[in-house]
């Protein structure tokens, strides 16, 4: 897609965003974004093929990181969700000087944000470890791993936050070039450290973390480069970063209901791993595993996702609430049909899926069963996750964040925990399709009640 602007302005693509047929608009923005995390899932997968190839310790390692890597992820995601839509809104009311402050804040609290995260990580990485598993190995791979990942993550910050502000002025195909950077190069220097090859050091474990950073640094980079060059609507925003509370409070409080469902997810995660570890630790594996294989199912939706938000906003803040209601309509039908179609591969051929991390014959076993009966609720998902970053995205966040708390605290651990009393490890998976039914539900009711108040606030 490409894209023409103004020299001092980023109009025309506002006005695209405004005036464009929803379906070609939502689909021209959201392809460039699909790709992009289309080459992130498979820089998931492939980072945990090269990790699997060293042994199932050091699979498992990467595995139980994933619940602290994923806090570092949601705070950096739900920062650029809050910033992108109060950008979008904000060009949509034509108020550019508010748009360029909401931008130069966002910059401001990703940077604090990762220097937090920074110190947690260099202090508390291998202590995370030792209070899941008394596994040595574990341990030490575990430690380096998030040292490396949590104490650079100041790459990351800055890759998420030039990214987000070329999506919300539609710059979709720009950012895309910002992920694939970062993937392509972490794909190419994974061997490298991981096992030493063309001269490099052997770091195992450590050298997938060194590869991701790496990757990620060089993405931000790319990603400032672009927003100077294309991005001249908020180009002037790298000079104003600072603290401006009040907008810091209403990129909050759009983003703190992405960053409490991603940091309860990362709990959930947590607690998941030590009712597995109570079967066996290829059970923990396999958990591991199914994260990695359905990131080629969501990260697709949610790159769909991602281009609906600033589409969603601006037209909120134009108050054109036809074309909101056509544009979450078309992502939904598009996001419930790509899950219905993951949810077949995973029923059909789990054994290949699971087959690519060379699995021990328990670890298959376990496998095999467990992504048969988790994809159920692939379809049920699509629908949840467009719903609630419609709510979002016009200003009732409040419901994203009840719906995930109701799924993943409320009945994902609760029946999890139950169904283990049973011994048997294949009801442990069952909560998954019965926790995403409690969501569906819900994200049905307040998708409602949302675009409900919204026509009344723009009609009053």
């Amino acid at each position: 897609m490409s894209q023409s602007f103004d020299k001092n302005t980023a109009e025309p693509s506002q006005n695209r965003m405004g005036t464009q047929p929803e379906g070609r608009l939502l689909v021209s923005m959201a392809l460039p974004m699909t790709v992009s995390m289309l080459f992130q899932a498979l820089y998931n997968v492939v980072d945990s093929f090269f990790v699997a190839q060293l042994s199932q310790d050091a699979m498992n390692a990467v595995s139980l990181a994933f619940p602290m890597q994923s806090l570092l992820i949601a705070f950096s995601v739900g920062t650029g969700v809050g910033m992108s839509a109060l950008i979008s809104r904000a060009l949509g009311e034509k108020h550019e000087e508010r748009a360029r402050e909401v931008a130069g804040t966002g910059f401001f609290l990703f940077i604090v944000t990762a220097a937090v995260f920074c110190l947690v990580g260099l202090s508390f990485g291998r202590r995370f470890f030792a209070v899941q598993t008394e596994n040595a190995v574990i341990v030490r791979y575990g430690g380096d791993y998030l040292h490396v990942v949590m104490g650079i993550c100041v790459f990351l910050y800055a890759q998420v936050a030039t990214e987000r502000l070329l999506q919300s002025v539609g710059c979709t195909d720009k950012s895309m070039i910002i992920q694939l950077t970062g993937a392509i190069i972490n794909i190419i220097l994974d061997p490298l450290f991981i096992f030493g090859y063309a001269g490099f050091p052997r770091l195992e474990v450590m050298g997938a973390a060194v590869a991701t950073v790496i990757g990620q640094g060089i993405a931000a980079a790319v990603g400032i480069f672009l927003n100077l060059k294309y991005n001249p609507a908020l180009k002037d925003a790298f000079k104003m970063i600072r603290f401006r509370g009040r907008i810091a409070a209403d990129i909050y409080r759009i983003a703190y209901p992405s960053i409490l469902m991603q940091s309860v997810g990362s709990l959930t995660t947590f607690c998941m791993n030590q009712i597995l570890l109570g079967f066996t630790e290829a059970a923990t594996a396999v958990y591991g595993v199914y994260f990695k294989l359905q990131s080629f199912v969501f990260m697709p939706v949610f790159g769909l996702n991602n281009a609906m938000v600033p589409i969603i906003s601006y037209n909120f803040g134009a108050g054109k609430m036809d074309r909101v209601r056509r544009t979450y309509r078309i992502a939904i039908a598009i996001a419930v049909s790509f899950m219905a179609l993951g949810a077949a591969v995973f029923l059909a051929i789990p054994e290949v899926l699971i087959g690519i991390f060379n699995p021990t014959d328990e670890m298959l076993a376990i496998g095999v069963r467990a992504m048969r009966i988790i994809a159920i609720h692939f379809p049920f998902a699509g629908f949840s996750i467009i719903a609630g970053s419609v709510c979002q995205s016009i200003g009732n966040p409040f419901h994203s964040l009840v719906i995930s708390i109701c799924r993943q605290v409320l009945v994902l651990l609760p029946v999890a925990f139950l169904f283990s009393l049973t011994g048997v490890l294949d009801n442990v998976w069952l909560a998954f399709p019965a926790s995403e039914a409690v969501s569906f539900t819900l994200s049905n009711i307040f998708l409602r009640k949302t675009i409900k108040r919204a026509l009344a606030r723009i009609s009053a």
